[in-house]
Parts: C-alpha cells; sequence; structure tokens
C-alpha cells in the first residue's frame, strides 16, 4: 500500500511530517495496552486545555489556511483530546483503533487506521476534484467539495475528508479486518522527530501483541 501527499500539499505545508505504518494479521480480540498513552495526555491536559498544544495550534492553522473555521472542524488528535478532557475516558471500538486512539492523545498528534482491503490501489492526499464520494459511518455518501484536502484512492473514493478531520466509514476498521495502513500526520515544530516515536511506539505495541508491521 502507497500513500503520497500531492505536491500541492506539500507546497503549501512545508513543516508536514508523515509516517506510515502496515499491519498485517488484527483480530478483534487483539491484546493492547492503552492506560499508559491515556495517562500521559492525562497529564498533560492537566497543565492546560488541549487548544494551546503546540500540535494542535499548528492544526488550527492549517484548518483556517484551508478555509475552515477550526472551532467547528477539528483534526481528529484534537476531538480526542477534547473528549478525554470532557469525559476522562476515551471510545472503546475496536483493539487497533482503540491503540491508535491512545497513542493519538498520548501524541497530540492525528492518526488513521484504514482497512487496506477497502482501499482500490495507492493513496493520495490531494485537493478534491469534487466528483470524488465519500461514505458516512451511517452509510450515506457525500461528495466532498472541490479543493478540500481529502485522501483518495484510485478509484475516486475519499477515505478521509477535511485532511485529518473525518475518516470515512468505507474503509473503517471492523471485526473482520486483517491488514491495515495507519498513517499519522504532524504539523509542528518538531513534528518530524514526534510522529516517528509515535509510529514506533505504535509499532511496538502491535509487535508485541504478535502482530507482524512494516514501517
Amino acid at each position: 500500500m502507497r500513500l503520497q501527499h500531492h505536491p500541492d500539499i506539500r507546497s503549501a505545508h512545508p513543516g508536514l511530517a508523515v509516517g506510515t505504518l502496515q499491519a498485517t494479521g488484527i483480530t478483534p480480540d487483539l491484546p493492547v495496552d492503552l492506560e499508559k498513552f491515556v495517562a500521559r495526555a492525562t497529564r498533560r491536559l492537566a497543565d492546560g486545555p488541549e487548544s494551546e498544544f503546540p500540535e494542535i495550534q499548528a492544526w488550527r492553522r492549517a484548518f483556517a489556511k484551508m478555509g475552515l473555521k477550526p472551532t467547528q472542524y477539528r483534526c481528529a488528535s484534537e476531538s480526542l483530546l477534547r473528549r478525554l478532557r470532557k469525559e476522562g475516558t476515551l471510545p472503546r471500538i475496536h483493539p487497533v483503533i482503540d491503540l491508535c486512539n491512545a497513542v493519538s492523545v498520548a501524541y497530540a498528534i492525528p492518526v488513521a487506521v484504514l482497512d487496506i482491503a477497502k482501499i482500490s490501489g495507492s493513496l493520495e492526499v490531494r485537493h478534491a476534484r469534487g466528483d470524488e464520494k465519500y461514505m458516512t459511518f451511517a452509510g450515506t455518501v457525500e461528495q466532498p467539495n472541490a479543493g478540500e484536502v481529502i485522501f483518495a484512492d484510485e478509484d475516486g473514493q475519499a477515505h478521509a475528508r477535511r485532511w485529518t478531520n473525518r475518516q470515512s466509514g468505507h474503509s473503517a476498521v471492523s471485526a473482520t479486518t486483517s491488514d491495515v495502513l495507519i498513517v499519522s500526520e504532524g504539523l509542528h515544530a518538531t513534528a518530524a522527530e514526534d510522529v516517528r516515536l509515535l509510529i514506533e511506539a505504535i509499532a511496538g505495541e502491535l509487535s508485541a501483541a504478535g502482530i507482524v508491521t512494516r514501517l
């Protein structure tokens, strides 16, 4: 599975750091350790809200640059941190998603998890043409706005809308998912190092659970 960012995205966001990980043999009863990552995020939130984190502020600036109101459309890590701060917990969905969500809040960096079997060809983060299809988690189909940043496959399926704001139900991890592509993207000053450490943390946890991973 190949993921690339269109040159226009790279040009508009020169500080972008990207990390990817493929994992094979995922099961719905995968044993994962979440608490140490959630505890790290909780300690950080005790010193101030997620809106003050440089990782989140960088994504807010990017969203504003894309013409999106940052408090209306949040990157995935900000939404998770906000929920953790308000409710004290994160949702439990599937072990690999739960792990990636926990690591995401620990590092305050968005993490996407995609079912590789549902992706046609390679993936590109690019501006939408306006004719792509996006499936919500409720099963309805939307059409991304022309110019919107999406994760698009070779069949024109949008696997995420508004970049790191919302993933697609089409490639969401389910009980039958076996192989996943994990993607993390950061824009803050130390993003290159932080994204590397984040991906290594996920790889370490999955490898400890007997899952084959490939950077």
